[in-house]
């Protein structure tokens, strides 16, 4: 009767260990990023352009930085300049501020920044994940008060970085 507890137990261990093995097998992704690195290994970020009406160049500098950055930092994939198995293009058509809200005095009391950028996605190894000329923008509202050469290297980071997830959302996260 010793025996079969003994084998009863062993058999226990044997089959939670076997689960714990199969389930440990399973991988998650905090990043958001869907990419089957067997097929795609590459990507090639090219710098995009200031086309808007207005041209702040901090701008393109702190927006071309932070998308190759995202990149970087969220996904395993090297970034090469031609060739690549995902390429990424666009260019940013717009840097506006706008009157906001009025304040009783007839004055603007709030104004809108805002950034808007279009992207071209080509996925070389799946096609049908292309995305031709999406546009992607955030604004940020500050205070008529304040002049916007104060103002705007700290909103400029806020917008370029939700746009910027935007863009790794819609490209390679399948969200």
């Amino acid at each position: 009767m010793d025996w079969i507890k003994k084998r009863i137990v062993y058999t226990g261990v044997l089959l939670l260990s076997a689960i714990l093995v199969v389930s440990c097998t399973i991988s998650y992704s905090f990043t958001g990023g869907a990419i089957d690195y067997n097929k795609v290994k590459t990507i090639s970020i090219a710098d995009f352009p200031i086309k808007s009406d207005y041209v702040y160049a901090p701008l393109g500098t702190a927006f071309n930085d932070g998308l190759k950055d995202i990149f970087i930092r969220q996904t395993r994939l090297k970034i090469v300049s031609n060739n690549a198995d995902l390429e990424l293009e666009g260019e940013i058509t717009g840097y506006n501020q706008y009157n906001e809200g009025v304040s009783a005095d007839g004055y603007s009391s709030q104004t809108r920044l805002t950034i808007t950028v279009n992207v071209r996605y080509t996925n070389n190894t799946n096609h049908e994940e292309d995305i031709t000329d999406q546009q992607f923008s955030a604004f940020r509202t500050y205070p008529s008060t304040q002049l916007l050469t104060d103002v705007q290297d700290g909103l400029i980071d806020e917008m370029v970085k939700e746009i910027t997830d935007q863009i790794f959302n819609a490209t390679v996260a399948n969200w």
